[in-house]
């Protein structure tokens, strides 16, 4: 079969499960763009730029489970570096696909446009490569097995990978004997390190599973709870990965945050004899400055290729690969564990004073639905909301690790193109929307109902509580927030202005009885407020600095 390359690409990518590219027109890449166009199962995604298009990608990926971005050389892909380095940070499999300049030209070292005006051509393919997990530059001769080989890796390490594509090469046609479709990795025989867990288990007094995003990442939900369930281990999350583990399962303990924690769950965790850490990692922000009291050379560590127990260790051995071989271990749990404790309802008063950071993420708590996809900006939003009790089927979207300010909004264009059926609430803070606000246009262009609730407190919050209160760096110009909608043209768009308790509940009975179009909320909130976990991380973070 003839095809051009970049028609195979595109079956390519939609047999890995893609059919949303996200990406913004150059010339480099606009006659590839006709192959995307016309492709049947596929739907191009225009953006505003390209970081906004990246940060789209990721949230699409992490809900779909892959992604695919497309850019142009030079300005375009540069532009992305910051939304493909995050993915990379935080395992979120994205196909960042550059469209470049011909190999004629490459070849002659012409001083085209977009390059650095000095002949040379993989300078910015040298860029991505310490961010993705595999490269490629793609010719007419190679495209059959260098394409399946970067998106297999992309699945396979469920992070991203990058495509160079000259133009020439995707206008070329080229004999297809196979179509492309994902494989499984071949099982790996784990038996070894699941026998020295079992060892450990078995000398336990005080059990505990620490879980986190490499579940996310590679789906593996149900594996956990299954072996949760058998083993009757509790379990403790970390808030990069919040929604790991199933909040309602009898043997959820809470979050672990270090010292911040609950005390229960803190004692629990930090007195255990046998942490097993699986596809976790114990970051700055997860653990409130490192400040648990375990020893993390005792740990099991248990992530995507590392495995480490004592004095073994293994960069060679598959997450899934190990979860699937804890479901032999032959153990049972005996101890006494604390049963994580559901927030009440209705734990607040309605009233019309100011509203507070602690008030609206009790009412939060109540607002939240069964199937809800919630995405919470880093900074007050994140560490209010990380706290929040989910339930089984809702699904949690931060970027707690690479804590790029600015990344939800186009997440949350990405999580709900990927799942249109499924109520996204956002909450985001004013600093935040100002570095990706175009990405509301796209939503409205592309007819998507999000709920997007925007804190207004006249500043970046996070850094105030750091360093800087009062100074004038953490300081930004008020905007007309409630206006927004409007000049990005959305006329179905239900505004609301929020400055109490009593207007927030108001809002939230407005929302539910209207949910066939996007509500933008603004909620006035005092400079100085922030949740209590914000304000405990932000000393972690100040002490850190010194």
């Amino acid at each position: 079969m003839k095809q051009r390359v970049g028609q195979y690409l595109m079956d390519a990518v939609n047999a890995a499960g893609v059919d949303k590219i996200f990406g913004v027109p150059g010339d480099f890449n606009l006659a590839f763009l006709d192959d995307i166009i016309s492709h049947d199962q596929v739907e191009w995604i225009g953006n505003t730029n390209e970081l906004n298009a990246s940060y789209a990608a990721d949230g699409y990926a992490r809900i779909n489970g892959l992604g695919a971005l497309v850019t142009t050389f030079g300005v375009g892909e540069l532009s992305a570096v910051n939304g493909i380095a995050g993915s990379y940070a935080e395992r979120v499999p994205v196909i960042a696909i550059t469209g470049a300049p011909t190999r004629a030209v490459e070849s002659a070292g012409k001083y085209v446009h977009h390059s650095l005006g000095e002949g040379t051509f993989d300078d910015y393919r040298k860029m991505f490569e310490p961010i993705t997990t595999a490269q490629g530059y793609i010719t007419p001769e190679n495209a059959t097995t260098e394409i399946p080989r970067l998106i297999q890796a992309a699945i396979n390490e469920r992070r991203p990978v990058h495509l160079h594509l000259p133009i020439d090469v995707a206008m070329t046609e080229i004999d297809v004997s196979k179509s492309f479709q994902p494989e499984a990795r071949d099982d790996q025989d784990v038996s070894h390190y699941i026998q020295m867990i079992e060892d450990k288990l078995n000398s336990a007094k005080q059990p505990v599973i620490i879980t986190g995003h490499e579940i996310n990442s590679f789906g593996l939900h149900s594996e956990l709870e299954q072996f949760v369930n058998q083993t009757h281990i509790p379990v403790a999350q970390l808030s990069l990965g919040k929604g790991a583990f199933n909040e309602e399962n009898e043997h959820y303990l809470g979050i672990f945050d270090g010292s911040i924690a609950e005390e229960n769950v803190k004692n629990y965790v930090n007195q255990s004899d046998a942490i097993l850490n699986i596809g976790a990692k114990l970051t700055d922000s997860a653990t409130a400055g490192f400040s648990f009291e375990f020893d993390i050379d005792d740990v099991v560590m248990i992530n995507h290729n590392y495995f480490k127990m004592n004095e073994t260790i293994s960069e060679q051995v598959a997450l899934p690969h190990l979860i699937k071989g804890l479901m032999s271990i032959s153990y049972k749990n005996k101890s006494e564990f604390p049963m994580y404790q559901r927030p009440k309802e209705h734990d607040y008063q309605v009233d019309h004073e100011p509203l507070t950071q602690a008030t609206y993420f009790k009412m939060m708590q109540d607002f939240l639905q069964l199937d809800d996809i919630l995405i919470a900006e880093q900074g007050s939003s994140f560490f209010g909301a990380y706290d929040l009790a989910l339930y089984k089927d809702n699904t949690f979207i931060g970027q707690p690790l690479w804590g790029s300010i600015g990344y939800t909004l186009p997440a949350t264009l990405g999580t709900q193109i990927a799942a249109p059926h499924r109520r996204n609430v956002l909450l985001i803070g004013d600093g935040s929307l100002q570095l990706t606000v175009q990405s509301l246009s796209t939503m409205i262009r592309q007819q998507l109902k999000p709920i997007i609730f925007v804190v207004n407190n006249d500043g970046y919050t996070v850094e105030r509580l750091i360093h800087g209160m009062k100074e004038p760096y953490n300081d930004i110009h008020m905007w007309d927030y409630k206006t927004l909608p409007a000049v990005f043209g959305g006329d179905n768009v239900v505004v609301h202005d929020v400055n109490t308790s009593h207007e927030l509940k108001e809002t939230f009975e407005k929302i539910n009885a209207h949910s066939d179009c996007m509500h933008f909320v603004e909620v006035k909130m005092a400079i100085e407020d922030a949740p209590a976990k914000l304000s405990d991380i932000a000393k972690a973070f100040a002490s850190q600095n010194k």
